[in-house]
Protein backbone atom coordinates (compact mmCIF):
# COMPACT_ATOMS: atom_id res chain seq x y z
CA UNK A 1 0.00 0.00 0.00
CA UNK A 2 1.35 3.50 -0.96
CA UNK A 3 2.92 5.81 1.99
CA UNK A 4 0.99 8.28 -0.22
CA UNK A 5 -3.14 7.92 -0.03
CA UNK A 6 -4.94 11.11 -0.59
CA UNK A 7 -7.20 12.36 1.88
CA UNK A 8 -10.98 11.18 1.55
CA UNK A 9 -11.57 14.59 2.39
CA UNK A 10 -14.13 16.73 -0.72
CA UNK A 11 -12.77 19.59 -0.24
CA UNK A 12 -9.19 18.74 -0.65
CA UNK A 13 -10.19 16.05 -3.67
CA UNK A 14 -11.88 19.13 -5.23
CA UNK A 15 -9.54 22.09 -5.14
CA UNK A 16 -6.97 19.88 -6.60
CA UNK A 17 -3.90 22.01 -6.67
CA UNK A 18 -1.46 20.26 -8.59
CA UNK A 19 1.41 23.20 -8.35
CA UNK A 20 2.22 23.62 -4.90
CA UNK A 21 5.15 26.08 -4.13
CA UNK A 22 7.69 25.78 -0.82
CA UNK A 23 8.88 29.45 -0.68
CA UNK A 24 12.00 30.56 1.16
CA UNK A 25 12.54 34.06 3.18
CA UNK A 26 10.50 37.27 1.79
CA UNK A 27 8.40 34.85 -0.83
CA UNK A 28 5.19 34.42 1.05
CA UNK A 29 2.70 37.11 0.11
CA UNK A 30 -0.81 36.15 0.64
CA UNK A 31 -2.41 39.01 -1.25
CA UNK A 32 -1.01 37.30 -4.40
CA UNK A 33 -3.62 34.21 -3.71
CA UNK A 34 -7.35 34.34 -4.82
CA UNK A 35 -9.96 32.83 -2.83
CA UNK A 36 -7.36 31.47 0.00
CA UNK A 37 -8.56 28.72 2.25
CA UNK A 38 -5.71 27.36 5.05
CA UNK A 39 -5.85 24.10 5.24
CA UNK A 40 -3.91 22.48 8.39
CA UNK A 41 -2.87 19.04 7.86
CA UNK A 42 -1.40 16.08 9.60
CA UNK A 43 0.72 13.35 8.43
CA UNK A 44 2.46 10.52 9.79
CA UNK A 45 5.32 12.25 10.20
CA UNK A 46 4.19 15.38 12.21
CA UNK A 47 2.72 18.57 11.33
CA UNK A 48 3.89 20.87 8.08
CA UNK A 49 5.78 24.17 8.61
CA UNK A 50 2.97 25.72 8.45
CA UNK A 51 -0.59 25.74 7.22
CA UNK A 52 -1.00 25.32 3.99
CA UNK A 53 -2.53 28.20 1.69
CA UNK A 54 -4.64 26.91 -1.35
CA UNK A 55 -6.29 29.27 -3.97
CA UNK A 56 -6.45 30.69 -7.25
CA UNK A 57 -3.28 32.23 -8.97
CA UNK A 58 -2.82 33.22 -12.52
CA UNK A 59 -6.62 31.27 -13.20
CA UNK A 60 -5.27 28.09 -11.99
CA UNK A 61 -5.21 25.98 -8.45
CA UNK A 62 -2.15 26.32 -6.39
CA UNK A 63 -0.55 25.56 -2.83
CA UNK A 64 1.73 27.15 -1.04
CA UNK A 65 3.38 26.17 1.61
CA UNK A 66 6.17 28.49 3.87
CA UNK A 67 9.45 26.73 4.23
CA UNK A 68 10.40 28.15 7.98
CA UNK A 69 7.03 28.71 8.78
CA UNK A 70 5.21 32.55 7.97
CA UNK A 71 6.99 34.20 10.70
CA UNK A 72 10.58 32.31 9.81
CA UNK A 73 10.92 30.72 13.17
CA UNK A 74 11.91 27.13 11.89
CA UNK A 75 15.50 26.62 11.48
CA UNK A 76 16.96 24.76 8.07
CA UNK A 77 17.73 21.16 10.51
CA UNK A 78 14.78 21.37 11.95
CA UNK A 79 12.18 22.04 8.72
CA UNK A 80 10.08 18.83 8.60
CA UNK A 81 10.58 18.26 5.37
CA UNK A 82 8.89 14.70 5.15
CA UNK A 83 5.67 16.31 6.56
CA UNK A 84 5.72 19.60 4.18
CA UNK A 85 6.51 16.59 0.90
CA UNK A 86 3.90 14.35 1.96
CA UNK A 87 1.23 16.68 2.99
CA UNK A 88 1.27 18.38 -0.80
CA UNK A 89 1.41 14.98 -2.04
CA UNK A 90 -1.52 14.33 0.16
CA UNK A 91 -3.80 17.01 -1.27
CA UNK A 92 -3.38 16.26 -4.71
CA UNK A 93 -0.20 18.46 -6.06
CA UNK A 94 2.01 16.88 -8.81
CA UNK A 95 4.69 19.51 -9.13
CA UNK A 96 6.99 21.76 -6.80
CA UNK A 97 8.53 25.27 -7.52
CA UNK A 98 11.06 25.80 -4.32
CA UNK A 99 12.43 29.32 -4.21
CA UNK A 100 15.32 29.78 -1.63
CA UNK A 101 18.19 32.54 -1.21
CA UNK A 102 21.33 31.46 -1.61
CA UNK A 103 24.96 32.28 -1.56
CA UNK A 104 27.67 32.91 -4.27
CA UNK A 105 30.85 30.49 -4.03
CA UNK A 106 32.08 32.47 -7.68
CA UNK A 107 32.47 35.56 -8.98
CA UNK A 108 30.40 35.16 -11.92
CA UNK A 109 27.34 34.45 -9.82
CA UNK A 110 26.31 37.52 -9.10
CA UNK A 111 24.18 38.42 -5.84
CA UNK A 112 21.10 39.28 -7.87
CA UNK A 113 20.96 36.39 -10.20
CA UNK A 114 18.29 33.78 -10.42
CA UNK A 115 19.63 29.77 -10.56
CA UNK A 116 18.18 26.63 -11.64
CA UNK A 117 20.42 24.58 -9.81
CA UNK A 118 20.78 21.00 -11.61
CA UNK A 119 22.90 19.16 -8.77
CA UNK A 120 24.00 19.18 -4.90
CA UNK A 121 26.47 18.31 -2.69
CA UNK A 122 25.24 17.25 0.69
CA UNK A 123 26.88 18.33 4.01
CA UNK A 124 23.66 18.04 6.25
CA UNK A 125 23.96 15.49 9.00
CA UNK A 126 20.84 15.40 11.33
CA UNK A 127 18.05 15.15 8.68
CA UNK A 128 16.14 11.99 7.76
CA UNK A 129 16.12 11.63 4.27
CA UNK A 130 13.61 9.26 3.75
CA UNK A 131 9.82 8.05 4.15
CA UNK A 132 10.99 4.32 4.45
CA UNK A 133 12.31 3.69 7.94
CA UNK A 134 10.31 0.77 8.88
CA UNK A 135 9.66 -2.20 6.71
CA UNK A 136 11.14 -0.74 3.36
CA UNK A 137 14.29 0.50 2.04
CA UNK A 138 14.10 2.79 -0.50
CA UNK A 139 17.56 3.32 -2.65
CA UNK A 140 15.71 6.14 -4.99
CA UNK A 141 17.80 7.22 -7.51
CA UNK A 142 18.82 11.32 -7.41
CA UNK A 143 21.63 11.20 -10.08
CA UNK A 144 19.76 14.02 -11.37
CA UNK A 145 17.53 15.31 -8.48
CA UNK A 146 15.86 17.98 -10.15
CA UNK A 147 12.74 17.73 -12.89
CA UNK A 148 14.39 18.28 -16.20
CA UNK A 149 10.87 19.38 -17.14
CA UNK A 150 10.23 21.58 -15.07
CA UNK A 151 13.68 23.20 -14.80
CA UNK A 152 13.29 23.74 -18.82
CA UNK A 153 10.23 25.73 -18.38
CA UNK A 154 11.17 27.80 -15.80
CA UNK A 155 13.88 28.37 -18.09
CA UNK A 156 12.66 29.46 -20.70
CA UNK A 157 10.12 31.55 -18.31
CA UNK A 158 13.57 33.90 -17.24
CA UNK A 159 14.61 34.05 -20.51
CA UNK A 160 11.20 35.57 -21.45
CA UNK A 161 11.49 37.82 -18.33
CA UNK A 162 14.92 38.91 -19.92
CA UNK A 163 16.38 38.14 -16.14
CA UNK A 164 19.59 37.93 -15.59
CA UNK A 165 20.20 33.37 -14.56
CA UNK A 166 22.17 30.52 -14.59
CA UNK A 167 20.63 27.69 -16.11
CA UNK A 168 22.86 25.24 -14.07
CA UNK A 169 24.89 25.00 -10.62
CA UNK A 170 26.02 23.07 -8.11
CA UNK A 171 24.48 23.61 -4.67
CA UNK A 172 26.44 22.85 -1.55
CA UNK A 173 23.77 22.30 1.30
CA UNK A 174 24.57 22.77 4.69
CA UNK A 175 23.28 21.94 8.00
CA UNK A 176 23.28 25.84 9.14
CA UNK A 177 22.19 27.99 10.87
CA UNK A 178 25.35 29.36 10.85
CA UNK A 179 27.46 30.25 8.12
CA UNK A 180 30.64 28.87 7.13
CA UNK A 181 34.16 29.79 7.87
CA UNK A 182 36.55 30.65 5.41
CA UNK A 183 38.01 27.58 5.44
CA UNK A 184 35.08 25.75 4.30
CA UNK A 185 33.84 28.20 1.83
CA UNK A 186 37.53 28.09 0.17
CA UNK A 187 37.05 23.97 0.16
CA UNK A 188 33.47 24.19 -1.51
CA UNK A 189 35.04 26.72 -4.30
CA UNK A 190 37.52 23.96 -4.58
CA UNK A 191 35.02 21.77 -5.47
CA UNK A 192 33.59 23.87 -8.40
CA UNK A 193 30.32 24.17 -6.54
CA UNK A 194 28.60 27.42 -7.66
CA UNK A 195 26.36 28.51 -4.42
CA UNK A 196 25.70 27.67 -0.87
CA UNK A 197 22.33 26.67 0.92
CA UNK A 198 20.53 25.45 3.93
CA UNK A 199 17.43 23.62 2.58
CA UNK A 200 17.70 21.74 -0.40
CA UNK A 201 18.60 19.04 0.93
CA UNK A 202 16.61 16.89 1.75
CA UNK A 203 13.38 18.81 0.54
CA UNK A 204 14.32 17.41 -3.19
CA UNK A 205 15.23 13.63 -2.19
CA UNK A 206 11.99 13.28 -0.91
CA UNK A 207 9.80 15.10 -3.56
CA UNK A 208 11.95 12.32 -5.46
CA UNK A 209 10.33 9.39 -3.15
CA UNK A 210 7.03 11.16 -3.28
CA UNK A 211 7.59 10.98 -7.63
CA UNK A 212 7.02 14.76 -7.57
CA UNK A 213 8.09 16.69 -10.17
CA UNK A 214 10.51 19.12 -8.27
CA UNK A 215 12.97 22.54 -9.46
CA UNK A 216 14.67 24.93 -7.22
CA UNK A 217 14.65 28.66 -7.84
CA UNK A 218 18.13 29.93 -6.08
CA UNK A 219 18.20 33.47 -5.45
CA UNK A 220 21.95 35.06 -4.60
CA UNK A 221 21.64 37.44 -2.44
CA UNK A 222 25.28 37.78 -1.46
CA UNK A 223 29.18 36.12 -1.96
CA UNK A 224 29.95 33.75 0.44
CA UNK A 225 32.37 34.60 2.84
CA UNK A 226 35.12 33.17 0.54
CA UNK A 227 35.31 37.20 -0.97
CA UNK A 228 36.92 39.04 1.15
CA UNK A 229 34.49 41.81 1.15
CA UNK A 230 32.38 42.81 3.94
CA UNK A 231 28.19 42.75 2.98
CA UNK A 232 25.78 44.37 5.53
CA UNK A 233 22.51 42.83 6.63
CA UNK A 234 20.91 45.98 5.16
CA UNK A 235 22.86 45.16 1.60
CA UNK A 236 21.56 41.24 1.59
CA UNK A 237 17.59 42.31 2.67
CA UNK A 238 17.92 44.41 -0.25
CA UNK A 239 19.08 42.26 -2.71
CA UNK A 240 16.55 39.55 -0.87
CA UNK A 241 13.47 41.94 -1.39
CA UNK A 242 14.75 42.37 -5.10
CA UNK A 243 15.14 38.61 -5.64
CA UNK A 244 11.64 38.07 -4.20
CA UNK A 245 9.96 40.29 -7.26
CA UNK A 246 11.95 38.71 -9.76
CA UNK A 247 10.70 35.21 -7.96
CA UNK A 248 6.97 35.92 -8.00
CA UNK A 249 7.28 36.94 -11.32
CA UNK A 250 8.76 33.49 -12.68
CA UNK A 251 6.42 31.54 -10.81
CA UNK A 252 2.93 33.46 -11.92
CA UNK A 253 3.99 32.60 -15.71
CA UNK A 254 5.11 29.51 -14.40
CA UNK A 255 1.42 28.60 -13.33
CA UNK A 256 0.17 30.48 -16.08
CA UNK A 257 1.95 28.19 -18.51
CA UNK A 258 3.02 25.33 -17.16
CA UNK A 259 2.13 22.16 -19.27
CA UNK A 260 -0.77 19.75 -16.99
CA UNK A 261 1.37 16.75 -17.46
CA UNK A 262 5.09 15.99 -18.04
CA UNK A 263 6.37 12.78 -20.18
CA UNK A 264 9.35 12.57 -17.37
CA UNK A 265 10.79 9.75 -15.15
CA UNK A 266 9.58 11.80 -11.71
CA UNK A 267 6.55 9.87 -11.40
CA UNK A 268 8.03 6.44 -12.03
CA UNK A 269 10.58 6.73 -9.58
CA UNK A 270 10.03 4.39 -7.13
CA UNK A 271 9.73 1.19 -9.66
CA UNK A 272 13.28 0.64 -9.63
CA UNK A 273 13.57 1.90 -5.52
CA UNK A 274 13.06 -1.15 -3.92
CA UNK A 275 15.49 -4.76 -3.77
Amino acid sequence: MSLFLLSSSKELWTMKPKIGIIGGTGIYDPNLIKNAKELKINTPYGFPSDVITVGELAGKMLAFLPRHGKKHTIRPTDVNSRANIFALKKIGVEKILAPSAVGSLKEEYKPGDIVFVDQFIDRTTKREQSFYTKEKVCHISIAEPMCPNLRKNLIDIANKLNFKFHEKGTYVCIEGPRFSTKAESRMFRSWNADVIGMTLVPECVLAREAELCYASISTITDYDVWKDRPVSASEVALTMRANAEKVKKVIMMAIKYLPEDFDCQCRKALCDAFL
